[in-house]
């Protein structure tokens, strides 16, 4: 018996589940392509920087995102800040939009306080304006306001309490170490970052230790900034320290290079007789005792050994062919090894022209 189909009622519902089925496919069509952008953007060059203002909403970022062409979907943009709980979370500040990321990834991004930073390494050693001039090369901060920010009324440490007046006050204090500097931070608070870290290393056993030498930290930050300077590596600040100190104890002239070199304000590799009579108090080729202050920022090695200095009978030093000092008790045995280094190595291994006598 054939089975006999009502062909009125099929059509009845023919042209509705056509309409449905093409409704369906349009909407997974449309969810397709705005899944695509929200799992990854396409960001022409491979990267895009925007800037979230303090404040900013989750509108006012979705906008900032699609003017800039990296979002295509505003709303889906903030239908996701939502739903993940991102909104009112935003940090100030620039963000970079790497290609290739989510909506998700760039809400994560934007929520990150200090996100753009860069690292930036101090060496040990390096002086004020070396430092000015490496963080202005680094594109981080101008070197002209990192010099209008070292005013030390503006730092409350207690290291930096009654220091001598000199220019480059805050020299010797600068910590040499990494930093990763957010993309905003100020010349003062870089400033005031160096100056942290400083002051996380030099203890309470430090100020007792300077204490019981009879001596300011300034006294010990000036000593480990020559031994910085002098020092041939870490084996020998301890050595080169107890030096200086026998030379001080004494009476004598500390006849540094470095320091000269300091008010040259270069690494000059030949002094002239000329350049070491320069009236200065820097100058401890006229002055007896420590400079007026410290001619670097030395490392924690450095301070260390002007803390701690080697017990030597040694007054003098002299840069060997091997790269090391060859330390002397005597002034005869020390031209003795200059003669068996290099006779226009002075005491610090720095050459001067028609080096005269160092038995001062």
């Amino acid at each position: 018996m054939a089975v006999k189909v009502h062909e009125a009622g099929y059509g009845k519902w023919k042209t509705p589940v056509i309409i449905i089925f093409v409704i369906v496919v349009i909407c997974l069509a449309a969810a397709g392509i705005l899944l695509k952008d929200s799992l990854g953007v396409s960001v022409n060059g491979g990267s895009a920087r925007i800037e979230v203002a303090d404040g900013d909403g989750t509108a006012a970022v979705a906008e900032t995102l699609s003017d800039a062409g990296i979002i295509k979907y505003p709303i889906l943009f903030k239908v996701q800040s939502k739903l993940g709980g991102y909104d009112g979370n935003f940090q100030p500040g620039a963000a970079t939009i790497e290609d290739g990321m989510s909506y998700n990834d760039i809400l994560d991004l934007i929520i990150t306080p200090n996100r753009e930073m860069k690292k930036v390494t101090i060496p040990e050693g390096y002086d004020t304006k070396q430092i000015a001039d490496k963080l202005s090369e680094e594109g981080i901060v101008s070197s002209e306001d990192f010099y209008a920010a070292l005013n030390i009324e503006d730092f409350d440490y207690p290291f930096l309490q009654n220091l001598p007046q000199r220019d480059g006050v805050m020299e010797g204090y600068l910590f040499p170490a990494t930093y990763d500097i957010p993309d905003d931070m100020s010349a003062h608070d870089i400033i005031d970052l160096m100056l942290s870290a400083f002051d996380s290393q030099f203890t309470d056993e430090y100020y007792a230790r300077a204490q019981e030498l009879g001596m300011t930290v300034d006294e010990i930050v000036t000593m480990a900034s020559i031994v910085e300077r002098e020092a041939g590596d870490d084996s020998e600040r301890a050595k080169v320290a107890g030096v200086f100190y026998n030379r001080r104890n004494a009476g004598m002239k500390f006849q540094s290079c470095a320091t000269v070199q300091y008010i040259l304000g270069e690494r000059k590799p030949v002094l002239s007789i000329a350049d070491t009579q320069i009236d200065s108090p820097y100058n401890t080729y006229i002055y007896p005792g420590f400079p007026i202050g410290p001619i670097c920022n030395p490392g924690i090695e450095s301070i260390k050994a002007a803390l701690y200095p080697e017990a030597t009978d040694a007054y003098y030093f002299v840069l060997g062919k091997d790269g090391t000092h060859i330390f002397s008790n005597t002034y005869e045995e020390h031209v003795a090894a200059m003669n068996s280094a290099d006779p226009t190595m002075s005491v610090d291994g720095s050459a001067i022209e028609n080096q005269d006598s160092m038995k001062q």
